[in-house]
């Protein structure tokens, strides 16, 4: 099937990248002052090995809003989102009972937002996405950046459907 729309997204702001790097310098600052000059780090510090597991995580942590993304790619006859590592859906648009570009606001921040007003929320940054109501009553918001070139697939739906 001919892909008509397809979109990437990733963690791009630049404060969300200083705050990661902030946060990124402290543990490295405490191997070194620890581990290498041999002092202890902080009024109560971690034993050598809690440091390492420390310095572990918080590298963990980064790299996984590196490695991030959301995207999504539409065809004739679904959608697919994937927001790598955590979720991947395919919907095939005889599934959806409707769908349609929002301003959804904001809804406590980005990443994977659950129980809003347009069910789990999938998004990297922006207030604009594309809304899915299923069939089955289930619904859930990809975000996008491309909103009036995702609008005009959503449009077009309907003739899709009857060329399947």
């Amino acid at each position: 099937m001919k892909i008509e729309f397809k979109e990437e997204q990733k963690f791009t702001q630049w404060w969300l990248w200083l705050i990661l790097i902030g946060i990124g310098v402290l543990p490295i600052f405490g191997i070194y002052k620890q581990l290498i000059l041999g002092e202890k780090f902080g009024d109560k510090p971690m034993s050598d090995f809690g440091l390492i597991i420390f310095c572990v995580f918080i590298f963990g942590l980064i790299a996984m809003f590196w490695f991030m993304r959301l995207k999504t790619e539409i065809d004739q006859n679904e959608i697919r989102m994937n927001f790598y590592p955590f979720v991947k859906k395919r919907v095939n648009w005889k599934e959806i009972k409707n769908a349609e570009i929002v301003n959804y606001g904001f809804v406590g921040g980005w990443g994977i937002r659950l129980w809003t007003k347009y069910g789990t929320v999938y998004n990297t940054k922006g207030d604009k996405g594309l809304a899915i109501e299923l069939q089955n009553g289930k619904k859930f918001l990809i975000g996008t950046q491309k909103e009036t070139e995702l609008n005009k697939i959503v449009e077009n739906k309907a003739s899709w459907q009857h060329r399947v």
